[in-house]
């Protein structure tokens, strides 16, 4: 008895240091945050030595190290998700790769020159002194951040290049007024607010259709997975290679669109005739199972998720960046400037913050992407991360100022919508057929209750509509949130700047 007791005693002990190592990481994860951005106190303090707006200078170092752990936090979510999500890689091996290509992609191919109003959605030459341009990028800069946050919070994937543009338009109007947005470029960005998501969802519900057609539902999957995988894998291969010359090096180079094209196909080509020997001899002595096919899709998953990590770090470090780089320009040389040279402790800010927000609080947004939205394997993960790719290409040559989150996750939900539809239409077709017509005995009303009912219950358990709604609702109301709140913190700091 005394021994039993004991054991009990130590149990409760355990639990409650489990519960208290618990409650702890929030404030190990904060700590550590905390730190970073002493660290950016530090380096600005050092970089900015001898300015005029000295202080100024360090409190936006310190804005965009805050926005740079916030597209790191919740941004790069997208990028992994589906791949964790499918188990494809675990959740650290994702938190790695991810950072290591984050960075590698901003330092590497975030480019010597950025934009520094995000999508030209107003313009510089409209500011009447550089000292209100200083503050309206501040203020931006802090409205984005702490929108980015809030979404974060509540487990919504938004587009910070969205929350940007918002503060910017919010900062710009409180400064200068409405005549100072670009309201063309203003409608081209809400439209993309459908665009993105549909086209993504469409493009990847029709790669999952092709996959169930020509493999899953075939009596002998292993031929169609030796037939179609080594196709579907290059056709990956080709598609990444263009995005990654398209967006990830677009500030290093800039082919035109024949050349991009034209390594697609070579990128594909060569690929197929490599990978077609290598899948047909893996699959050879395979069980004619799904789970079978789905391994030789987790390889080149754990390739997207890097490649689209390095591709992100590149375009979305101006996010962070951008605005922090326009505020230098100005503080330093008093003139407004539409393009600026990157400092390399700004670059370095953006770089290590987005990194830092991913490993210390990535995971949160990781799972509901990859897990709370529906369910993943290795063959919806690659359809949602192919469709990611091939959506920003398409919307690229168009023109289109399209949200690569958006693109993700209308993907993921694009998945999972069409696994509804597919379990609706399966479930129809096994359960609603009842001998002649017109004849129905009680016992098949009953089955035919027990049919609609479990078809229901499919559709609820295959997309969670609580995300659609809390999702496209952080969406819409992104842009408009990150204005008020720019607009309302330039106000604020006009006040205190006139005591």
């Amino acid at each position: 008895m005394y021994k039993e007791t004991l054991s009990k005693d130590l149990a409760k002990f355990d639990r409650i240091g489990a519960a208290t190592l618990e409650h702890a990481r929030p404030a190990t994860k904060l700590g550590l945050a905390l730190l970073f951005l002493l660290i950016v106190w530090v380096g600005a303090t050092i970089a900015s030595a001898g300015g005029e707006q000295r202080t100024v200078v360090i409190i936006a170092g310190i804005i965009g190290g805050y926005m740079a752990l916030n597209i790191g936090a919740n941004d790069v979510a997208n990028n992994v998700g589906a791949a964790v999500g499918s188990r494809a890689l675990t959740m650290l091996g994702a938190l790695i790769i991810a950072s290591i290509f984050e960075a590698m992609g901003a330092i590497v191919a975030g480019g010597d020159v950025v934009s520094t109003i995000s999508k030209g959605i107003i313009a510089p030459e409209d500011f009447p002194s550089s000292d209100m341009f200083i503050w309206s990028m501040l203020s931006a800069l802090l409205a984005a951040a702490l929108w980015v946050n809030v979404a974060t919070m509540v487990n919504a994937p938004v587009s910070t290049t969205h929350a940007i543009v918002g503060g910017v338009i919010g900062a710009g109007v409180a400064a200068v007024g409405f005549s100072v947005v670009n309201w063309p470029t203003m409608g081209m960005i809400a439209a993309s607010w459908v665009i993105s998501p549909v086209l993504g969802g469409v493009i990847a519900a029709i790669f999952l259709a092709f996959i169930k057609a020509n493999i899953i539902y075939r009596d002998d999957k292993i031929a169609g997975a030796k037939r179609w995988v080594p196709i579907l894998v290059a056709l990956m291969a080709g598609v990444f290679s263009a995005y990654l010359v398209m967006k990830g090096l677009k500030r290093v180079w800039k082919p035109d669109g024949w050349t991009i094209t034209a390594i697609g196909v070579a990128v594909f080509a060569v690929s197929y005739f490599i990978l077609n020997p290598l899948i047909r001899k893996q699959a050879e002595g395979m069980e004619n199972r799904n789970k079978s096919v789905r391994t030789l899709f987790t390889i080149p998953l754990i390739c997207s998720a890097a490649l689209l990590s390095f591709a992100h770090g590149s375009n979305d470090v101006a996010n962070a960046v951008g605005p922090l780089a326009a505020i230098v320009g100005a503080a330093e040389t008093g003139q407004i400037a539409a393009k600026v040279e990157i400092p390399a402790w700004v670059m370095f800010i953006g770089a290590a913050g987005i990194s830092a927000g991913l490993l210390l609080f990535g995971p949160k947004l990781i799972r509901t992407v990859g897990q709370q939205i529906t369910k993943m394997n290795p063959m919806r993960a690659y359809c949602v991360a192919l469709s990611a790719a091939i959506t920003v290409i398409i919307a690229s040559t168009l023109g289109l100022p399209v949200s690569s989150t958006h693109i993700a996750v209308g993907a993921v939900f694009g998945v999972g919508f069409y696994r509804e539809w597919q379990t609706a239409r399966r479930t129809h077709i096994n359960h609603g057929r009842y001998g002649e017509a017109g004849r129905r005995s009680k016992a098949n009303d009953r089955n035919e209750d027990n049919a609609e009912t479990s078809e229901r219950a499919l559709r609820r358990k295959l997309v969670r509509r609580s995300h659609v709604m809390s999702i496209a609702a952080a969406w819409v109301i992104t842009v408009p949130a990150s204005a008020a709140i720019a607009g309302a913190i330039f106000w604020t700091l006009q006040f205190v700047r006139g005591f």
